[in-house]
């Protein structure tokens, strides 16, 4: 009986051996195959966010300065850098907060068929999200960086950003990116060009 219990047991685990190997094996012949496509999206993405912060980043966080030549958002400025490094934690958190239910709201129009305007919405709250997050970075990073967890935070995640954004910015993902923009910024250049007589002609009856 021991014997015929030690059969089965011995024969179970060879089984198993081999459906582990060959499992191994299927995820190794599955990854050769995946491994171009898969390191492809990647290497998109992260040049996504790459554009994003060149793109995204930096030219919000300077619209949003140019309205602080108006005295009351000059004033609502001067106040949020003049805050305590916590109470600036938690008005730099505030635009994501805020902006949440609008992302929610345009998940309901996507389960809703209403792509359009799901995408608008979702869009318009990323793009006012990202400006409130980088302008208000600006402003109250001489308090948040006298948090010292948010400052190591800070530290270590800047220089990592920086050597992952410097391989980004060598891959040919990249390089054609940065040929799509010029030409986008060619093409805007030329527009504006067109239209800045009547912008400026709007400007002045406006008496802006």
């Amino acid at each position: 009986m021991n014997t015929s219990l030690q059969n089965w047991t011995t024969r179970i685990w060879r089984v198993l051996v081999i459906a582990l190997w060959s499992v191994r094996e299927i995820l190794r012949t599955a990854w050769a195959i995946a491994r171009g496509p898969v390191v492809f999206v990647l290497q998109v993405l992260a040049a996504l966010i790459v554009l994003f912060e060149e793109w995204g980043w930096k030219p919000l966080s300077q619209a949003l300065a140019w309205l602080a030549r108006y005295a009351p958002i000059a004033r609502l400025e001067g106040w949020i850098a003049s805050l305590p490094p916590y109470p600036s934690l938690l008005v730099f958190a505030l635009p994501t907060t805020l902006l949440l239910p609008l992302k929610f709201v345009a998940m309901w129009l996507l389960a809703h068929g209403q792509v359009a305007a799901a995408g608008g919405l979702f869009v318009g709250a990323k793009i006012a999200s990202t400006a409130l997050v980088a302008r208000i970075f600006t402003l109250t990073q001489p308090a948040l960086m006298r948090i010292v967890w948010f400052a190591r935070a800070y530290n270590w995640f800047v220089p990592w950003k920086d050597a992952f954004f410097a391989k980004i910015r060598a891959s040919w993902i990249w390089r054609y990116g940065r040929m799509i923009k010029s030409r986008v910024t060619q093409f805007a250049r030329r527009a504006w060009e067109r239209t800045r007589p009547m912008a400026q002609s709007l400007r002045a009856w406006l008496g802006i």
